[in-house]
């Protein structure tokens, strides 16, 4: 019989070698993860040795570990469950890479936008588990996000403009971004963009809450939201084209082409207020050409900003006219354009009061774009959608959706380019034209359908393949790699379906992490079991630590269509596990001067119609818990949760009523409602709060 088994139990050895096997270290302190100081080398020797360790462990570990009290052997069971569930030791291999044991931490947080219902999805990797759902431009009862005052405010900055009833209760969002310190995510901010109301929102990290929503005045969609290095400008792209300034104009040909326009939005953000500010921000007019994603220059190309756009066959449709539909339509050129756009010129130029102001934002217009150097166009790959900056900001990939090839663009060819002023031409509207060969430094065939790129920390780029249902894995060139192994395809790996997007950590940033990529797939089709013919979007989970890609799990998501994710380390975010004091108001993350700072400060006052409440929310009590009024009264209820214990979280729910609060610990928020409906109402708190399983409740009485 082998050696009794190690205190900390037979597996923490394949433990340990996983940790061993890190090419990506979030530090302790929370500051920018470093490189792991191995080298490259060592770290794929390693993954080797545990690959082969993983294999034979189910073989070793009967002569490992003892027999227990009733004289079962722990690895019997354990090979017993294998075969009942038919896994190989790859399935085995990848189960230990991604368990996380009950009390431990994921190294890395995901943050995925949440398509149609309109919110911010929050995964921990390697475990794949849903932390948190962030109420962004949707009412979200669980957070009670729209249902206090301070809330439902910040929905309320998008309603209206004449939009339907005047009221927004639904967003696409599609693209989040972190803010970043010198091209580093820093933690602090998370940006996302709602693709059909035109809207960017602001959420603080320090609580995960939406603090600010701002629409475009002159746009009608969007397609994405990125922020400059230092998180100085948020650029929203505009999607489709629309009537500029907005208003009614026909489909037709002749009024597409004269009045319809696009938009790249240049979002002021103020750091200190941690909110955008509209006053700072500008716009440069572009041509009516669908505009798509966009990406900031860095390091090299600091300064510049890179956008897509597509439809430059300025098809309009018409199907019942017998027109081709716009899909069609819109593919009919070999080429569309890479927008290269120069925004700090185009920022300068807006401080000396260059453009006009429109709808209460200034607007750098086309001909001025064109005439100060602002703005050029690169042919690109038609239908092209992604539009990556490598780390160092060297080279633009682009992938294009009908090309089987990824475009690189060098940043230092296009400068030349333009010194040069080698253009092939210039487009309807005077936008001159970079030759296509004086600004490509190559092209790599990796599939069909290439859409989004990524990056690690190797010199690898990972690119998704709509058509393939696949990642292509493929090297950058000088001085990522030199020689034979530059712009080479090296690995595919196939995904369940239809990929979209794709995330690596900290992939979109100057110091990439490598480790994990997830692939945001579009269909799930046989992954899961049938639950109705809506069926879950798929996201899975790639080591990309090795030579090889290996897929190591399937996440199904019930919610919407996720787009977009960024990766960062767990402990650059910052998050707060109470409020930092006692009513704390969270959307101005200050002192709120209604809130209670102890119970005994509870208090009900009268003002004619109006009846003014402070209450104490505490375990297990509601403070004050009976509240008389009379019917046509205005009720103003400002509910402060006193507890500073971790987790102690309390709702607030009014029978009948459409009040529904989430009070974390130390928070303070107002409802205000008119009693419509004689009646006596009890109120509770929706989270459990008592020892004895008793929900905090009491009455509002509602008197003729």
């Amino acid at each position: 019989m082998g050696a009794a088994p190690d205190a900390r139990g037979p597996s923490s050895g394949v433990a340990s070698g996983l940790r061993e096997v890190e090419g990506f270290r979030p530090p302790a302190d929370g500051r920018r993860a470093e490189a792991h100081p191995e080298g490259v080398s060592l770290v794929r020797e390693k993954v080797l040795i545990l690959g082969l360790a993983l294999l034979a462990m189910a073989l070793v570990v009967t002569l490992t570990v003892r027999p227990d009290s009733r004289g079962a052997s722990p690895s019997g069971d354990l090979q017993a469950l294998i075969q009942a569930r038919q896994l190989t030791p790859e399935h085995v291999r990848a189960a230990l890479q991604t368990y996380v044991p009950p009390g431990r931490y994921d190294e890395f947080l995901m943050f995925a936008s949440g398509g149609q219902s309109g919110q911010v999805l929050v995964y921990g990797l390697p475990s794949m588990r849903l932390l948190r759902v962030i109420g962004v431009f949707t009412p979200e009862p669980w957070q009670g996000y729209g249902f206090s005052r301070e809330t439902a405010g910040v929905l309320g900055t998008a309603a209206g403009d004449g939009a339907g009833d005047g009221s927004l209760t639904w967003g696409d969002t599609h693209h989040p971004a972190l803010s970043e310190t010198n091209g580093v995510y820093d933690g602090q901010y998370l940006f996302i963009n709602d693709k059909a109301n035109a809207r960017v929102a602001v959420i603080d990290l320090r609580d995960f809450a939406t603090k600010q929503i701002v629409r475009n005045p002159n746009a009608a969609s969007n397609h994405g939201a990125v922020v400059s290095p230092n998180t100085e400008y948020v650029l929203e792209a505009t999607q489709y084209a629309a009537p500029f300034p907005f208003r009614h104009e026909p489909v037709t040909e002749a009024s597409y082409n004269t009045h319809f326009r696009g938009l790249a939005t240049f979002w002021k953000f103020d750091r200190a207020r941690g909110r955008i500010d509209v006053a700072g921000s500008f716009q440069i007019e572009l041509p009516p050409y669908w505009q798509d994603l966009a990406d900031f220059g860095k390091l090299e190309s600091d300064g510049w900003a890179f956008m897509n756009s597509f439809n430059t066959e300025r098809a309009i449709g018409g199907t019942l006219d017998g027109r081709p539909p716009i899909e069609i339509g819109a593919s009919g050129r070999d080429m569309d354009y890479l927008h290269i756009i120069h925004w700090r010129k185009a920022a300068a130029l807006v401080a000396q009061g260059k453009g006009r102001v429109v709808n209460g934002i200034r607007v750098l217009s086309l001909k001025e774009a064109v005439d100060n150097g602002v703005l050029y166009f690169a042919p690109q790959p038609k239908s092209p959608h992604g539009n990556d900056v490598t780390p160092r900001g060297d080279y633009i990939v682009v992938g294009g959706k009908l090309d089987p090839n990824v475009t690189v663009y060098s940043f230092r060819m296009i400068q030349e380019a333009i010194r040069a002023r080698a253009f092939s031409g210039r487009d309807p509207y005077g936008v001159p034209i970079l030759a296509f060969d004086r600004v490509v430094a190559a092209q790599v065939k990796v599939g069909l359908g290439p859409l989004h790129t990524m990056f690690d920390d190797r010199g690898n780029a990972y690119t998704s393949l709509f058509l393939d249902s696949a990642v292509a894995k493929w090297t950058l060139g000088p001085p990522y790699h030199r020689g034979s192994a530059a712009w080479k395809l090296v690995d595919k790996l196939p995904v369940q379906y239809n990929i979209g997007h794709l995330a690596t950590v900290a992939g979109d940033t100057t110091r990439p992490g490598g480790r994990y990529l997830v692939a945001l797939n579009k269909w799930s089709v046989d992954q899961y079991r049938n639950v109705g013919p809506l069926f879950p979007q798929n996201l899975q989970l790639v080591d990309i630590s090795g030579e090889k890609m290996v897929l190591l799990s399937s996440t199904p998501v019930g919610l919407a269509e996720p787009h977009l994710a960024q990766i960062v380390p767990m402990d650059t975010v910052k998050a707060w596990a109470v409020y930092p004091e006692v009513g704390l108001n969270p959307a101005t993350m200050r002192s709120d001067p209604a809130a209670l700072k102890k119970r005994g400060e509870a208090r009900i006052v009268r003002r004619g119609k109006t009846v003014e409440v402070w209450m104490a929310a505490m375990r297990s009590h509601f403070t004050p818990d009976r509240i008389r009024v009379r019917r046509g009264d205005t009720v103003i209820l400002h509910i402060t949760n006193i507890e500073r214990a971790k987790d102690a979280i309390h709702g607030f729910a009014i029978d009948r009523h459409n009040v529904n609060l989430s009070l974390e610990p130390g928070e303070t928020e107002t409802v205000v409602f008119t009693a419509g409906q004689v009646g006596t109402f009890p109120f509770y708190c929706t989270e459990f709060c008592s020892a004895l399983h008793l929900e905090m409740a009491g009455y509002l009485e509602v008197a003729p």
